[in-house]
């Protein structure tokens, strides 16, 4: 069968899906935050040594920064969820005590 000027061109791959929108996690109080701002936080408020005792993992007990314990942390799922934990935790607490 020839082709004619007028026909339309066949699609050449299957239609891209819409992506579908982000929903908001309201009260969710880990939704937005980067792991990053995470453990500066939890740095600031119990101090390397302290976050070392809560979570006793090298990157918090041996010359600890923000970068080695990003780089653990990424690498190892069930260190960043303690991590994720004592940030709730942390929040919990704060807001108990009305600070």
């Amino acid at each position: 069968m020839a082709s004619t000027p007028d026909a339309a061109p066949e699609p050449t791959s299957a239609p891209v899906p819409a992506i579908a929108p982000v929903k908001a996690q309201p009260h969710n109080p880990l939704h937005g935050k980067t792991l990053e701002s995470i453990v500066t936080e939890l740095a600031e408020h119990y101090g390397w040594e302290g976050l070392g005792e809560h979570i006793p993992v090298r990157c918090f007990t041996h010359d600890p920064s923000v970068n080695s314990s990003l780089k653990f942390l990424r690498k190892t799922p069930w260190a960043r969820e303690k991590v994720e934990g004592l940030y709730l935790f942390m929040l919990r607490e704060i807001r108990r005590r009305g600070e």
